[in-house]
This record gives C-alpha cells, sequence and structure tokens, in this order.
C-alpha cells in the first residue's frame, strides 16, 4: 500500500520531532520532508510534491497563510492542512481562502490529526468539529432569517469591490494602490460596509463575502 507523503511545516524543532515520530508510526503515513519557515516550506513542496503538507499559521519570513497560497500555486497536486494555536474563525476563512483543505487545532493534534491528514488526502474538507458546528449553526440561523437569498443589501459595485479585497487580507493602502484611489476614499467606502452591513469585525465581512461568493476558492 502506497504510502501518504507529508511535509511538515513549523518553526518548532521540537513540536516536529514529536508530530514526525507520531505520524511516521501509522503504518499508511511518512514524513519524507521538514521545513522550518515560510520559503523553505514552499521549497521542499516544490522539491518533494507531498501528498500533504502540514503547515504552521504562524511562521518565520513568510506566514503559514502565504505560504499555502504558493503551494497550492505550485503544486496543486499537494493538500494543505493548517496547523494552528488559533481557534479564531478570522484565521479559518483566511485559511480556507488560501487554499486549505483543513484547518486543525495543535492541542487537537495528538487526536484528531492522522484522521484530518487522511481525509484530506482523500479529497475531502477537514475542520475541527467545533468550527464545523458553528459554522452550519451560523449558515442555519441565516437562512432562517432569510438572509441566505438577499442580495447584497445595497452595496455599490465598488463597495462589493472594496469588499473583497477587505476579505482577502489587503490594507487599506493595497487597497488604494489597487483600486487606484486614496486611502481615505477606501476607509470611506470600508464605513459606509460596516455600516449597511450591520458588521462590527473583519472576521464578519469574510464570512459574507464568502456567503455570497465573492471570494474565489479554487486554486
Amino acid at each position: 500500500m502506497a504510502k501518504i507523503r507529508l511535509l511538515l511545516a513549523d518553526d518548532h524543532a521540537i513540536l516536529r520531532a514529536g508530530l514526525r515520530a507520531l505520524l511516521n508510526a501509522e503504518p499508511d503515513l511518512e514524513v519524507v520532508g521538514e521545513a522550518s519557515d515560510g520559503p523553505e516550506a514552499v521549497a521542499r513542496a516544490q522539491e518533494l510534491k507531498p501528498d500533504v503538507a502540514l503547515v504552521d499559521i504562524s511562521m518565520p519570513l513568510l506566514s503559514g497563510l502565504e505560504a499555502t497560497r504558493q503551494i497550492r500555486k505550485r503544486c496543486p497536486e499537494t493538500k494543505v492542512l493548517i496547523l494552528t494555536m488559533h481557534g479564531d474563525e478570522e484565521y479559518l476563512f483566511q485559511a480556507l481562502h488560501a487554499g486549505a483543505s483543513g484547518y486543525i487545532l495543535k492541542r487537537l493534534a495528538d487526536a484528531q490529526l492522522i484522521d484530518a491528514i487522511r481525509e484530506v488526502c482523500a479529497g475531502s474538507a477537514f475542520l475541527y468539529p467545533s468550527v464545523a458546528a458553528a459554522l452550519a449553526q451560523d449558515y442555519l440561523q441565516r437562512v432562517s432569517r432569510g438572509e441566505e437569498s438577499a442580495s447584497y443589501d445595497g452595496l455599490t459595485d465598488r463597495e462589493r469591490e472594496v469588499l473583497t479585497l477587505i476579505a482577502e487580507g489587503h490594507t487599506n493602502q493595497e487597497i488604494a494602490d489597487i483600486l487606484v484611489v486614496s486611502v481615505k476614499t477606501v476607509e470611506t467606502h470600508r464605513s459606509h460596509i460596516m455600516d449597511k452591513l450591520g458588521f462590527r469585525t473583519r472576521a464578519e465581512l469574510v464570512r459574507y463575502a464568502l456567503r455570497k461568493g465573492l471570494l474565489d476558492l479554487s486554486l
């Protein structure tokens, strides 16, 4: 039986050693490479073409999110499973938008990581249960309130454009450069968007953009 080939990308050597021992003990898993920062993770992925890359969300030189984007672009056959200390939904949505197939908390790795790897390699998405349940509940509540069938809640074309760029993680300055407008104009659009949608946080904007199909998740 062919083994699932894995790349470990985390800046903590002790954690990598522990994960390597855990994973190599499984008959169908094999750690074929390691990386201690973002650029190395991308380079090793290109070199080794692993089936699954386990990527820490917080790494030196290049974030795990950007490393994920580059790995998925350069090695489309490699699935990415994000390992993180963060249970924040905002990181979850950013990870999915970057092309990750799964997202798991490090503290749950001993219990769920092996199953997550197998599911992701088989082409399924993996979210740790509490997040999956929260997302499902959020969706069902919005359906019951009729929000899912709504249009863009009065947003103009430019406001939807700004919303998409915010959700993709761009700063106000980057958005201003992309749209060739002033930062002040971007801030005004952002304020109008938040007011129209009744949102207070960027995480809410990301969720909204995903629900409305404003983010392209295919990489």
